[in-house]
C-alpha cells in the first residue's frame, strides 16, 4: 500500500471511530442518565445544613419520579449528550493514538500499565477542557430540576438559554467554571478508566479467561468502572460544587476555589463526605462502561475495525 493510501486510510478510520464512540457514548448517557442525576443531587445536599432533601440514591429517585413525573429523571439530558460529542471521541480516539503510537516506538508491542494511565490520562484532561462549557450547563440544569422541587423558580429553560445567560451573567469564561476539578477529575477517572479497561481486557484474553467478546468486555468494563470511581469520586464532589454555585462577585460565593471547597466539604461534613455518591456513581459507571464498551467494540466490528 502505497503511503499517500495508508495515510488516507488512517483519516477514515479515525472519521469512522468518531462516529461510533459518539453514537456508543449517546446510548449509554441515555440508558444511565437517572443515575447521574441522582449522584448530582446528593453531591449537592449539604452545601446547605438547612437542606432536607433525601440522602438515599432510591430515594432521590423516588422523590423525583413523584414530583416530576419519569420525564424528571431526564433533567439536563441534552446538555450531557452535547458534551458527549465532544468529550467521548476525544478521549477515547485519542487515547488509542497515544497507544498505538507507545506501542510502535516501544519496540516490543505492549506498553505497561503506568504508561497507560499516562496517557488515558492526558486524552481525558484535553478532552474535558473542550466539553467543560457543555459540562456546566449539565450540572446547573441537573440542580435546577432539584429547585423547581423545592418550589423555586427554574434558572434556565433549556440548555442554549443556558449557555446564553451564564455568557451575560458571568462573562465567556463562565463556561469554564469549574474547569479546574474538572481536569484534575477527568486526568483521575480516565487514568483508572481506559487504563484499566484496556489492561484488563487483556489480561483476561490472553489468559484464556474469555475471548474478545461481550463477556471480556464485560469483566473489564467492571473493573475499570470500579477503579474510575474511587479516584475520582473525591474530584467530582468538588467539581460538582465548584460549578453550581453562581454569584458575581467572587466575596459572594461560598468556595473560592477547587482547594477551598475541598477543605470546607472535610471541615464541615468530614472526610467521607468527599466519597458522597460513591455507590451511584459506581452504579452509572458500570453500566455506563458495559454499554458503552459492548456498543463500541460490537459497532467497530460491523465497520470492519479492530478491536479496541
Amino acid at each position: 500500500m502505497k503511503p499517500s493510501q495508508s495515510h488516507g486510510l488512517h483519516h477514515t478510520q479515525t472519521h469512522t471511530k468518531i462516529l461510533l464512540t459518539s453514537l456508543s457514548a449517546m446510548v449509554a448517557e441515555t440508558a444511565t442518565f437517572p443515575i447521574d442525576l441522582a449522584k448530582t443531587r446528593l453531591q449537592l445536599h449539604s452545601e446547605s445544613l438547612s437542606s432536607t432533601c433525601p440522602t438515599n440514591a432510591f430515594r432521590v429517585a423516588a422523590e423525583i419520579l413523584r414530583q416530576q413525573g419519569p420525564l424528571g429523571l431526564y433533567q439536563g439530558l441534552s446538555p450531557a449528550i452535547l458534551r458527549h460529542l465532544f468529550y467521548t471521541p476525544l478521549r477515547i480516539v485519542g487515547y488509542e493514538n497515544l497507544r498505538n503510537f507507545a506501542v510502535n516506538d516501544s519496540g516490543n508491542g505492549s506498553i505497561s500499565l503506568p504508561s497507560k494511565a499516562l496517557l488515558g490520562g492526558v486524552s481525558g484532561v484535553i478532552a474535558q477542557v473542550v466539553a467543560s462549557p457543555a459540562d456546566l450547563v449539565k450540572v446547573r440544569m441537573q440542580a435546577d430540576s432539584r429547585m423547581v422541587s423545592q418550589g423555586q423558580q427554574s434558572r434556565y429553560v433549556g440548555p442554549f438559554d443556558a449557555f446564553r445567560k451564564i455568557v451575560h451573567a458571568e462573562g465567556f469564561g463562565g463556561l469554564w467554571k469549574g474547569v479546574f476539578p474538572n481536569i484534575q477529575r477527568a486526568f483521575l477517572v480516565n487514568m483508572g478508566e481506559l487504563a484499566c479497561y484496556d489492561h484488563a481486557k487483556r489480561f483476561v484474553v490472553q489468559n484464556h479467561i474469555a475471548a474478545d467478546n461481550a463477556y471480556s468486555h464485560t469483566l473489564a468494563s467492571i473493573m475499570s468502572g470500579l477503579s474510575a470511581t474511587a479516584l475520582s469520586c473525591p474530584a467530582d464532589v468538588v467539581k460538582t460544587r465548584m460549578m453550581n454555585q453562581v454569584a458575581a462577585k467572587e466575596s459572594e460565593v461560598m468556595y473560592k476555589s477547587s482547594f477551598d471547597c475541598l477543605v470546607k466539604t472535610v471541615k464541615i461534613e468530614g472526610l467521607r463526605a468527599l466519597w458522597k455518591g460513591f455507590f451511584p456513581t459506581w452504579a452509572r459507571l458500570g453500566p455506563w462502561q458495559f454499554v458503552f464498551w459492548v456498543s463500541y467494540e460490537k459497532f467497530r466490528q460491523y465497520a470492519g475495525l479492530s478491536s479496541f
